[in-house]
């Protein structure tokens, strides 16, 4: 593969950027030419992303394949290196881009990436923000639903992670959808009357002062965390930041072996990645707990119940009356 080459960011402007072409939208060719980016698949199934540079060489353990080699071809057509070992050349896919990227942290899985977009509502145009950055991973998928008419904004604390990103984002042509912040989000994002806005963060219950005042009204807020104790966190701040529409997924995905004669799943599948949460806000002059899920209004309302139940209870022990009503009236949600 091509190393990255290292460089200082540039500094980010605040408003939308007019993109810059990417390899992304030019029109189709059935065959490829210097500066395609490709997938190379080896007769054992590894797979290699490559910029197809001339005299440039991919070296693997079935031998080398010369660029030139592969710059021409049709998509879809195979090669052979110098040891005379086969290879598929192919357009790389969404998947492909994310888990290929070099790593400084754990990105995340395509299946999760791909929820966070449709939940989200992202489309070209869209302005999206995220933080934290980290290797890029999500980003790459962030920019790909927006391009080539919108905008992703990402915020990394840093400095190693976001060159690194930058270097991945410019690697795979999707740079030019990205605005890079190498900062806190403590203060605030500089952006406002943003379509979306996702937390990558270790404690995004934090900052949802500031997603508010960067989110457009009823706009789409998620986040994604590893642990149950942190989804309860973030549950609670969503209801005290009178946020509604408020969902907790996880996305478990189950391959296939693909055998007409004898299909059956495969022995492995990617379960647990993490939670995704979702809301969006509204204005705080609603009472929001009339917006929840039902399911949480009927929990709230036995809650009070109980207490009400406890309240009575206590109230004729102290008067040393246990006649009269025993239960308060029962308060039903709707």
């Amino acid at each position: 593969m091509t190393d990255f080459v290292t460089e200082q960011p540039s500094e980010q402007k605040h408003t939308s950027p007019t993109p810059a072409p990417s390899p992304w939208f030019k029109p189709h060719s059935r065959q490829t030419v210097a500066g395609d980016l490709a997938l190379l698949v080896t007769s054992d199934h590894k797979r290699y992303l490559l910029t197809l540079q001339p005299q440039n060489q991919l070296h693997t353990h079935q031998g080398i394949y010369p660029h030139d080699d592969l710059i021409g071809q049709e998509w879809g057509s195979a090669v052979r290196s110098q040891l005379g070992q086969a290879a598929l050349l192919l357009e790389p896919g969404l998947a492909d881009l994310m888990t290929h990227l070099r790593r400084g942290t754990q990105i995340i899985f395509p299946k999760d990436a791909a929820q966070l977009i449709q939940r989200l509502s992202l489309r070209a145009g869209g302005q999206v923000i995220e933080a934290g950055t980290g290797s890029g991973g999500l980003t790459v998928a962030l920019a790909w639903a927006v391009a080539p008419t919108g905008v992703v904004y990402t915020y990394e604390t840093r400095e190693d992670n976001h060159l690194l990103a930058r270097r991945n984002l410019e690697r795979v042509g999707l740079l030019p959808y990205v605005q890079m912040f190498q900062a806190s989000i403590e203060a605030g994002f500089h952006q406002r009357d943003v379509d979306a806005l996702v937390l990558d963060v270790r404690e995004p219950w934090r900052f949802l002062e500031q997603v508010r005042a960067a989110l457009r009204p009823g706009g789409f807020f998620g986040s994604l965390v590893p642990t149950t104790n942190q989804v309860s966190e973030l549950l609670t701040a969503l209801e005290d930041h009178h946020f509604v529409d408020i969902a907790v997924e996880e996305v478990l995905v189950r391959g296939y072996k693909p055998i007409p004669d004898r299909l059956r799943p495969q022995d492995t599948m990617t379960a647990h990645t993490g939670y995704l949460i979702f809301g969006r806000p509204i204005s705080r002059e609603i009472d929001s707990s009339l917006w929840h899920a039902k399911e949480r209004q009927r929990y709230r309302a036995r809650k009070q119940f109980e207490a009400e139940v406890a309240a009575e209870a206590a109230r004729r022990a102290a008067e040393g009356n246990p006649e009269g009503r025993k239960y308060p009236r029962l308060p039903l949600p709707g």
